[in-house]
Order: structure tokens, then sequence, then C-alpha cells
């Protein structure tokens, strides 16, 4: 198990299958189990409306609670969470353009009185603005080479987004690179990989997952990767020169 992070599990594919159900009955026997389960169904409701009542009303309460919540507090709480995230998200911006390291540090720190994305994580915890600070947090701290927090914040941002999930994923595994922990990096490259299929991260990281691969061994996968490249993706940058990493993978293998 890797030391500076909490692994997830793997998604698992459902197949639904289809099952028959054969006709034990004749027309007339089924009309007859139906009339006798409709007359059951009203006896106990008759015996149960009371709670019945209760129940149906414990529920309208919930649900008029979740409405009144969402409208009252969870939504002016995003709106607030985002107006404070404003400035670290410009700071973010403009390190990223300069790759000042003091500029990350603002990011992450905040100033003049303005939040920072660690203020936000902590101050807006369960808003889509405190998950994507923490997005923001890991990689300023990846800019910054601090790759123990960079995993920490990536691995606590949840994203469905085509980019962004499979960008944090990636960047986990730059940072376990670094720290030379070559395995967990190969795991979260394939991780990213596979996570949302599009022209931009998907060649990027099965190139790094197939590097990788090979230099742990793992021949036949790296070269499942870099033909996946060449056939999927011929328009990306990893696909130019992805024939002497397919002759590299196929020679390793032998």
């Amino acid at each position: 198990m890797a030391t500076y992070k909490k692994r997830g599990g793997k998604p698992k594919t459902k197949v639904e299958k289809q099952q028959s159900i054969e006709e034990g009955s004749t027309t007339a026997e089924v009309f007859n189990t139906l009339d006798e389960n409709v007359s059951k169904t009203e006896q106990w409701v008759a015996a149960n409306q009371k709670y019945i009542f209760i129940i149906v009303g414990l529920a309208a309460v919930l649900v008029l609670g979740f409405l009144g919540f969402d409208k009252y507090v969870q939504q002016p709480k995003e709106s607030q969470a985002m107006n404070d995230m404003y400035s670290a998200q410009k700071y973010f911006d403009e390190a990223v353009a300069t790759s000042q390291d003091s500029l990350f540090t603002l990011s992450l720190d905040g100033a003049d009185g303005k939040y920072g994305m660690l203020d936000i994580v902590d101050t807006y915890s369960g808003t889509n603005a405190g998950n994507l600070a923490n997005y923001y947090a890991g990689m300023a701290y990846l800019n910054m080479k601090d790759y123990v927090n960079a995993i920490e914040y990536l691995n606590a941002f949840e994203s469905t987004d085509d980019v962004l999930g499979p960008i944090a994923k990636g960047g986990i595994g730059d940072a376990f690179v670094q720290l030379e922990q070559l395995e967990d990096a190969y795991d979260y490259y394939v991780q990213a990989a596979n996570a949302k299929t599009n022209n931009y991260t998907t060649p990027m990281y099965l190139y790094k997952a197939g590097v990788l691969g090979l230099k742990l061994d793992k021949n036949t996968k790296a070269l499942e990767y870099f033909q996946t490249i060449k056939a999927e993706f011929p328009e990306s940058t990893e696909a130019k020169d992805i024939d002497v990493f397919i002759g590299k993978a196929q020679a390793a293998s032998n």
C-alpha cells in the first residue's frame, strides 16, 4: 500500500441480465390471485391507516426539509464559496502563466484578507467550490515540488469531468514518480488513461503508463498502451514517435 494516499476502489461494470418468466397458471387463476392480493392489501391499509399517514407525513417533512436546506442553505453557501475563491483562483492562474512559486503560495494561503485554496477547503467542505479547491491546492503543491501534499489534495478531489478528473489522477502519478514510488505512479497513470476517453488526456497517460511499464517489466501492457495510441489517437502528440516505443516494447516482450 502506498504511503501517501488512500486507495479508492476501482470502478466495476455491472451487467444486467434479463431472465425469462415462465407462466405457471391459467388466465383465470392469474386474475383470481390478483383479486386476492388486492383484497389483502385493502385490509392491511384499513388496519394500519394511522401508521401509514404518519410515515407519509414524515417522508413529506424530510423532502421539504431537503428542498429548504438546498435553497436556503446549500445554494447560498455555494455562491459565497465561489466568490471567496475568486482571488485564490486568480493567483493560481497567474502562477501557471509565470511559473512563480510565490504566486502558488498566495493561491494556497491567500493574501490581503482574502481566502486561499486551503481556507476554501476547510471552510466550504461539502461544496463544489471546496472540492474544486482540492484540485487547485494539489496542482499548486505539485508545481512547488511538495509531492506529499500534492497527492493528499489531488486524492481528495472528486470529479466526473472529462479532463480535470484524469489530470488529477495523472498529477498523483507524476508526484509518485518524483517520490520514486513507481508502482503507485503506474497505477495512477492507468487510472488516468481509463478515467475518461478524450483526445488530450487519454493518449498522454497511455504514453506515461507505457513508458513506466517498460521500466517495471510490464512489457506486454506497455505494448498494448502504445498500440492503442497508434490505432486510436494517430493525431496526438504522443503518436509522433510511437513506432519507436512499440518496437522497444515488442523487443522487451520477446
